[in-house]
């Protein structure tokens, strides 16, 4: 296995959501080059890669979109198709039908594809077992599984960073504020399931997560 070579460059999985957008400024003050990497899977509030790409061009960071449209192709889930409502609740043992099969494992293996090529080590991902909605792909085991086989895969030294991982949406936004960045999360993101940017609908299962944990820290900022 190849020893780390490049400790000043990483690349984020970058939605232009709360979450990836956070990691983007986290890994900003840590790095001296980062690169974010967006996915085109047919989601269909599109306009989070408009979101991802004005975000980038603001703070100058390298963007890059790729195109996945095949994952839409194989699994059929309510944020790929206009058909398929969001479910707004879910109290069973199954994962939300918003979870895209698959979708973190093509996301990290694309992006650990390109990490090699530019000869960078790090890779940062905003995924989050304590807030992981039910998605299998959001947790800690899975990344570091993961991680493992991209290394043997590709014969190259990858190493993933998860500064969500244990940490819930109001820890989330206190990360964002410890950055200086809380006003760009709150109003430069889109976590809107609808598509809306900054506060969103108010109404899909995103909006609320992300507004329960806002007022949450609200409630205890000094």
């Amino acid at each position: 296995m190849k020893a780390l070579v490049n400790k000043k460059s990483a690349i984020v999985v970058f939605s232009g959501g709360q979450d990836s957008t956070t990691c983007l400024f986290w890994a900003k003050k840590r790095y001296e080059e980062v690169i974010a990497v967006s996915f085109d899977y047919g989601q269909r509030h599109a306009f989070e890669l408009e979101c991802a790409k004005d975000i980038c061009k603001k703070y100058e960071v390298e963007h890059h979109i790729l195109n996945l449209d095949l994952l839409n192709q194989l699994a059929p889930n309510s944020l790929t198709r206009v058909d398929i409502a969001v479910d707004k609740t879910h109290e069973t043992d199954t994962p939300p039908n918003s979870f895209v099969d698959g979708r973190n494992l093509l996301f990290l293996t694309f992006v650990a594809i390109l990490a090699k090529q530019r000869n960078i080590n790090h890779i940062i991902t905003g995924v989050s077992q304590s807030d992981f909605s039910g998605y299998p792909d959001c947790r800690d085991v899975f990344i570091k599984s993961l991680n493992v086989t991209l290394n043997l895969s590709m014969d190259y030294e990858f190493v993933m960073h998860t500064p969500l991982m244990w940490i819930d949406k109001m820890e989330t936004w206190q990360l964002a504020d410890e950055l200086e960045v809380l006003d760009i999360i709150k109003n430069e993101t889109l976590t809107c399931y609808n598509g809306i940017i900054g506060d969103g609908c108010g109404d899909c299962p995103a909006c609320h997560l992300r507004r329960n944990g806002y007022n949450a820290y609200m409630a205890i900022r000094k």
